[in-house]
């Protein structure tokens, strides 16, 4: 396993290095167009500038649009490949839990009305959990059972979930995190578990939209093939600039998937539901068609565990989708420190689930997606780079009118995707530079997740202590 990992660390690094490479040597060895000098104005009659009028080819440009729609349209156009071939097939050798296999084995079969279980793995979370239990209690479906799965806590998180009249479930000698404690709460709940009785996992510091569970029900009630439902997360509010830029971050990764209709990369941890027959199947099949230990229905060696257990429903033909209405307010990060902690936790496991699963129909995707954000990488830092270096080179600021108008473009866009976090988030994304350190600093995560795991350097789970959200039930 360790092998593969570091593997697919190399992979993405050398690709990335290699796609940069590429472009930069066709670049060099393009025709040198003549360019004029720069030329001097006064701008309202007072300020004396520079300007410089040249600009890239029509070809140049014609061609970099090109490619940017073919490549766009190629990633596209083989997802949806991916996606109907799975609904298409009919053969569960491989892949159990395709749609036209699921629904030959419930047809005609009445498996009882939907209900709810909702698990809430909590490890000293006396902060935030009542805040997410009463979420729960406000939706317009109410979960039939609410379990507060107590891990380790050392503080009153089990007497506030007491309190509050909720199940307590109780971790015995777990060392596996999160994962551990689903683990061994849900061997106790499966087994009571009809086809009709969906599993929540939910965390304990996540406020619920107060729709979700009816709209979950709802399409698990409309389509006996659908194996599991994501939640749509958003930032809960506070934490001054840093909190700012997260809530940013999720706003625009909520509108991606409601563009793509609920196409989902991961299943998030704040909140997904499960049908018992899928997660039965990822334990059964763990160690043969996926990675894993056998009888595990999240894969306690993944630190990512959300995006472990996505790779395997999506390996073994499930349908799984991020509705819009099914939304949630998380947690963010109150510090450039914790945040630091969990982005690297994020990115590490990505790259190791990765390196777990290898290169299979379900997976390219993610590979594609890693090679593209490791290129993007590249790409912002020699921008800036240079920015910094042209700053100290030239005695004068100088004007690109193109460039400017390309540049207001992008800050269009970037208002534009972040329109329904309010003014605040449109005044930050309008400034576009505070966001390109932000990105920055993610990319410096980034390139420290992929050289670690190339590097074989052991990963660890940090747990940041927090105080409890200033969040709101909202829909």
């Amino acid at each position: 396993m360790g092998r593969f990992q570091r593997a697919a660390g190399l992979v993405i690094l050398g690709g990335s290095w290699s796609a940069a490479i590429l472009l930069f040597i066709v670049v060099s060895r393009s025709p040198k167009a003549a360019v004029d000098a720069p030329a001097d104005a006064v701008l309202f009659g007072v300020w004396r500038i520079l300007y410089d009028v040249n600009a890239p080819s029509v070809v140049t440009i014609v061609s970099a649009v090109g490619l940017a729609i073919f490549c766009a349209w190629a990633v596209s156009s083989l997802e949806r490949r991916v996606s109907t071939n799975t609904r298409r097939s009919e053969t569960g050798t491989r892949t159990p839990l395709v749609p036209k296999v699921v629904m030959a084995e419930s047809r005609g079969r009445f498996d009882g009305p939907v209900t709810i279980t909702v698990l809430i793995p909590a490890h000293n979370e006396e902060n935030c959990l009542g805040a997410t239990i009463e979420s729960l209690r406000e939706q317009t479906r109410k979960p039939d059972r609410i379990i507060v799965v107590a891990d380790n806590c050392t503080d009153r998180t089990v007497d506030i979930a007491r309190a509050a009249g909720v199940e307590v479930f109780e971790t015995i000698g777990n060392r596996d995190k999160k994962a551990g404690a689903l683990n061994q709460a849900l061997a106790g709940v499966l087994p009571q578990q009809g086809p009709n009785d969906l599993v929540m996992a939910m965390d304990a510091d996540t406020v619920l939209g107060e729709r979700f569970l009816e709209s979950a029900g709802r399409r698990m009630t409309d389509d006996r093939a659908l194996m599991a439902i994501g939640g749509l997360f958003y930032g809960e509010p506070g934490g001054g600039l840093i909190g700012l830029f997260q809530r940013n971050e999720y706003t625009r990764y909520a509108r991606d998937l409601r563009r793509r209709r609920g196409l989902v990369f991961v299943l998030t941890g704040t909140a997904s539901v499960f049908r018992p027959h899928a997660l039965r199947t990822v334990a059964a099949e763990r160690g043969r068609l996926i990675p894993g230990v056998p009888g595990q229905y999240f894969d306690t060696m993944a630190l990512t565990e959300d995006n472990e257990i996505t790779l395997a429903l999506k390996s073994l033909g499930g349908l799984v989708i991020s509705p819009a209405d099914c939304t949630v307010i998380t947690e963010i990060m109150p510090t450039w420190r914790a945040l630091w902690v969990q982005r690297l936790r994020w990115q590490r496991g990505a790259v190791e689930n990765l390196g777990a699963y290898g290169l299979r129909m379900q997976t390219w995707r993610y590979w594609i997606q890693q090679l593209g954000i490791g290129y993007g990488v590249i790409a912002l830092g020699t921008y800036l780079a240079l920015m910094v270096i042209t700053t100290v080179a030239v005695d004068n600021v100088i004007l690109f009118p193109f460039w400017l108008g390309i540049g207001a473009l992008f800050a269009v866009e970037r208002t534009i995707t972040v329109w329904r976090g309010g003014w605040a988030a449109r005044a930050l994304a309008i400034l576009v530079l505070p966001e390109l350190i932000y990105a920055m600093f993610l990319a410096i995560v980034y390139v420290k997740g992929v050289a670690d795991i190339t590097g074989a350097r052991t990963a660890t789970w940090h747990y940041v202590e927090r105080p409890g959200p200033t969040v709101q039930v909202g829909s």
